[in-house]
C-alpha cells in the first residue's frame, strides 16, 4: 500500500481511529495511575494544597481579627466624639 492509500483509509475511518486512540489513552492512564511515582507525586501535591489552605485560613483569620479591632476602635472614637460634643 502506498502512503496516500493509508492516509485515505485512515480518513475514511476517522471515528474508529478516534475510538482506538481513546481506548489507548485510557489504558495508558490506568498504568500511570497505578504507578508508585504517580501516587507519590499526587500525595505530595495534595499535602501542598492542604498546607496552602491552612496558611490561607490562618491569614484570613488574622485579617478578620484586625478588621474587628479596627471596627471596635472606630466605634470607641465615635462614642468619644459624641460625648465630647454633648458636653459643649
Amino acid at each position: 500500500m502506498r502512503r496516500e492509500d493509508i492516509i485515505n483509509t485512515c480518513v475514511e475511518h476517522k471515528h474508529a481511529l478516534i475510538f482506538a486512540a481513546g481506548v489507548a489513552t485510557a489504558l495508558i492512564g490506568v498504568k500511570v495511575a497505578k504507578s508508585k511515582t504517580f501516587k507519590d507525586a499526587t500525595t505530595k501535591g495534595m499535602a501542598a494544597v492542604m498546607s496552602a489552605k491552612k496558611d490561607a485560613e490562618e491569614c484570613f483569620q488574622d485579617m478578620k481579627e484586625n478588621a474587628e479591632d479596627i471596627v471596635v476602635d472606630a466605634h470607641a472614637e465615635d462614642k468619644k466624639e459624641i460625648y465630647v460634643e454633648s458636653k459643649e
